[in-house]
């Protein structure tokens, strides 16, 4: 994936079916909230600690699914760490592993949306400026009559590598590496760039929330790819 402003790239598509990403986006208001490039203004499995739907009145969470992937947490005496023990302080349903388990549910979802043009499913997972710079790369790849397909093989490792507090707003930033198969196809079908073998893709992304307002969704705010 590469680093991407209002015009630039962001090679991901691999479609969701309409139930399976209507399953995700309710997986994701349950988990980061009651749960990589783009540069602001323009950061499982289903379920981004982006709240699990533990309302008891709502229905139940379905089961999370096996995951390999390494997950990191930063030292608690760490300003990293400080900086998260404040976010559990406000909003007693964080907890950073289940942070994790969303960022991770969140990541497939918008990199799979993204490939497949589907601004329904983006818009309420971005920030204004990052969903901006999306719509403008899907309006693009459109007028060129273009098409993506990105498969994500896998995800060896999430690692929250920053974190912050400022007044009730929270900042926390991923450190992803995914194994992804990343093609970009001209109206014929024919590739135009990318490739079909699985590569390797470190990308950052920074989720943001204001954890005193009733809106329990994390939102993606900037993404890089190293």
């Amino acid at each position: 994936m590469h680093t991407m402003g209002a015009t630039g790239g962001f090679p991901i598509d691999l479609i969701l079916f309409g139930m399976i990403a209507a399953f995700l986006v309710l997986r994701l208001r349950g988990i980061l909230g009651k749960r990589q490039g783009f540069e602001r203004p323009p950061e499982v499995r289903p379920g981004p600690d982006l709240r699990l739907v533990d309302d008891p009145s709502g229905p139940a969470p379905p089961q999370p699914v096996p995951t390999t992937t390494i997950r990191e947490l930063p030292d608690p005496a760490s300003p990293a760490g400080r900086a998260l023990t404040a976010m559990q302080a406000v909003d007693s349903t964080f907890t950073p592993a289940r942070f994790l388990d969303g960022a991770e549910g969140a990541f497939r979802m918008i990199v799979t949306a993204f490939a497949a043009g589907d601004r329904t499913t983006l818009r309420p997972l971005l920030s204004d400026d990052t969903y901006a710079a999306f719509d403008g790369a899907i309006a693009g790849r459109e007028q060129a009559v273009e098409t993506q397909r990105t498969e994500i093989h896998d995800i060896p490792s999430a690692t929250i590598e920053q974190a912050e507090m400022r007044g009730g707003h929270a900042s926390i930033t991923v450190a992803f590496v995914s194994d992804q198969v990343n093609l970009t196809l001209d109206s014929d079908g024919k590739e135009v760039a990318g490739t079909d073998a699985v590569t390797e893709i470190r990308d950052t992304w920074t989720f943001e929330r204001d954890l005193d307002s009733p809106d329990p969704t994390w939102r993606l705010v900037a993404a890089r790819s190293a």
